[in-house]
């Protein structure tokens, strides 16, 4: 996909003034470095000093352990997985190549490069996905628990080759900040976990080569942070990869003031990416988890440095993780909203891993759990390596007392997100929120009103998730539409406009009339938008316990319109459409489940499974993965302030 003339000057609306100049001046700055490129300066006697303690490996439980090594062993044997495909080259990469396509990025400037033209390049994240070096994180962990050296050769084999092939503001791996971020705390990390190797300073500290790089990646973050508009995840990315490797690699005479601008930056941006109740301000529940591991990593680069924390940093990662717990369902599975792409700050775990169990661990063991916290399942290799180096935060002496929540929040007013929660394990979100971050909300979806219903952790109505970024420009499109929601669509078109894969030039507003979770027996919720010139969108969900009955109640108040009113199942649901009714069967631990879904009858249903032209049912469980899935759509028209009845009925 390449950018258009007209795209790019519907991004450039969506700048302030300040943005605009800070982009002219980075375009300077690129022509500038095309043909000056400086030498980093000479380094004496370097030395590692961010070590973990003598007790962090053996903290290690078994089975955490166990699954890191069977994975460095699939490693070991070139054996890897990303977004879906299977790569098998791992012994010797080829750090430019696509796999998916066949395709191989072009040499050159890095700034010359077309990466959103998959024609040129490839799928760029196939390509950028395996730099940002977090299976040699693996791999070196599975030396630091073993301390088998093979382990230890591969990552410095792989380093070297890479340093080799991707020389500074060459090809690639040189044109996105987040990662070089990522890439900078991977580093950060295999240099800690191979401290005990004998040729882990003559890899990175006595490696010119590699002083090189490290250099090089700070210089650039320092030169061309995400500015303004594109001041979301990424930006927090650069400043924690920057800010752990001034902190951990602290060699250069740049170091300190790389090490306080980004810790400035990192403060600033976490807090402006973050509501006061603890959710991500991209309302993409991926996103929440990218920016908790990242803030977490950067807390400990500083307390293992012995770098003063701003008491608002912990304070935001504290409020991050008691919402992460609030949102959760009876499987610890988060809300599936917005963008995801399958990105991680920090791995040193093996496949099998929870993520979401694995982060609510580390916050029990930094901040401690509340009584109100689900039970956490589920063992991991991060939480002992991150508790290891943070300060718990009662501990810390520029920590801030807060007053945390006394029972589970169901309701974040600011995010407009709310949780209706019944027996039976029944979850079910309502999307009451903003549109998404910053003008250009790049990781939004058309999504308003929406509901994500699960029953002990099996997605009945689902929210098809993401599948795609860039170079499949009508998967895209669906994934992220109306009509690829549980919400409905008026005249064939979304609720908000999209001006391009990352965005939208006019956003629908919305707001909560009534979230009741007050009453343990019923539930009750109500949020309008205005995302439709002359009509309001306004749904009505009560979720009462006795009856296990979900009700959903969709008001139109404008003139006459065709409506479309979709419900998407999950991949796990069979269903049996006859007329507006629909019987919904499942399997969950062996046991048969059921319920019914009763659809308004004024429309006309129809259920569609696996479509592809155009795009329709379908469910992505992550990032370049798709599966077939049943979506019922209701059609008719709608005039006046009509209301349509929907009831979901679980079956004991």
């Amino acid at each position: 996909m390449t950018m258009s003339a007209g795209w790019y000057l519907r991004r450039l609306s969506q700048m302030g003034p300040r943005e605009v100049g800070g982009r002219v001046g980075d375009a300077v700055r690129k022509r500038r470095w095309r043909s000056a490129r400086p030498n980093c300066p000479s380094v004496i006697g370097a030395r590692f000093t961010a070590v973990l303690p003598a007790e962090a490996i053996a903290a290690i439980p078994p089975a955490a352990a166990k699954r890191v090594i069977a994975e460095a062993d699939r490693l070991m044997y070139g054996h890897v997985e990303y977004f879906g495909v299977v790569r098998d080259d791992l012994t010797d990469p080829d750090w430019w190549s696509d796999p998916k396509t066949g395709r191989r990025a072009p040499w050159g400037y890095a700034f010359d490069v077309p990466y959103r033209n998959e024609d040129a390049v490839g799928d760029i994240k196939q390509i950028w996905e395996l730099s940002r070096h977090q299976y040699l994180s693996v791999l070196a962990t599975g030396y630091a628990i073993t301390g088998n050296e093979r382990y230890a050769e591969r990552v410095a084999e792989h380093l070297r080759s890479w340093w080799t092939a991707n020389p500074p503001l060459r090809g690639a791996h040189w044109i996105s900040g987040i990662e070089l971020g990522i890439r900078l705390l991977s580093w950060v990390w295999i240099r800690r976990l191979l401290d005990s190797w004998p040729g882990a300073a003559g890899l990175f500290e006595d490696n010119p080569v590699a002083l090189k790089q490290i250099w090089h990646h700070q210089r650039w973050l320092a030169a061309f942070p995400s500015r303004g508009s594109s001041a979301n995840n990424h930006v927090i990315a650069e400043a924690a990869g920057q800010f752990a490797a001034a902190c951990a690699f602290g060699w250069f005479p740049s170091s300190a003031r790389w090490r306080a601008e980004s810790l400035r930056s990192l403060e600033r941006h976490l807090h402006s990416n973050t509501f006061d109740s603890g959710l991500n301000r991209e309302l993409a529940t991926e996103y929440h988890g990218l920016v908790l591991e990242l803030g977490l990593a950067a807390v400990a680069e500083a307390d293992a440095a012995a770098v003063p924390v701003p008491a608002s940093i912990r304070l935001v990662l504290l409020r991050m993780t008691d919402a992460l717990a609030a949102i959760v369902d009876s499987r610890l599975r988060p809300p599936r909203q917005g963008d995801a792409d399958d990105g991680h700050g920090l791995v040193v775990d093996g496949a099998g891993t929870d993520r979401w169990a694995s982060l609510l661990a580390t916050g029990d063991a930094v901040f401690g759990r509340l009584a109100w916290w689900p039970t956490i399942t589920g063992t991991d290799v991060r939480t002992p390596l991150l508790a290891a180096l943070i300060q718990p935060y009662s501990k810390s002496e520029t920590a801030p007392a807060v007053t945390r929540p006394t029972s589970r929040p169901a309701h974040f007013a600011d995010a407009g997100m709310t949780i209706l929660r019944g027996p039976e394990k029944i979850w079910c979100r309502c999307d009451g929120g903003p549109h998404g971050f910053l003008s250009i909300a790049a990781h939004a979806h058309a999504d308003a009103l929406s509901v994500e219903v699960r029953h002990d952790g099996v997605d009945v109505l689902a929210d098809p998730g993401t599948f795609c970024y860039h170079g499949q420009p009508q998967w895209r499109q669906y994934f992220r539409s109306t009509l690829g929601h549980n919400s409905l669509q008026l005249d064939g078109v979304d609720q908000s406009v999209s001006g391009g894969p990352f965005l939208w030039t006019r956003q629908a507003r919305s707001r909560v009339l009534v979230a009741d979770t007050s009453d343990e027996e019923v539930g009750r919720w109500c949020a309008e938008h205005d995302g439709y010139p002359g009509s309001v969108h306004r749904r009505r969900v009560k979720l009462t316990a006795a009856s296990q009955e979900l009700r959903v109640v969709d008001e139109v108040r404008g003139p006459h319109r065709a409506v479309q009113l979709a419900f998407h199942l999950g991949p796990a649901i069979a269903a049996d459409l006859v007329g507006s009714r629909a019987v919904l069967t499942w399997a969950r631990d062996s046991e048969n489940r059921s319920a019914v879904l009763d659809l308004p009858g004024q429309l006309s249903w129809r259920a569609h499974r696996g479509e592809t032209d155009p795009p329709l049912g379908w469910y992505s469980a992550g990032f370049g993965r798709k599966e077939p899935a049943t979506t019922l759509i209701g059609t008719g028209f709608v005039d006046g302030a009509e209301g349509f009845i929907t009831v979901l009925r679980f079956r004991g």
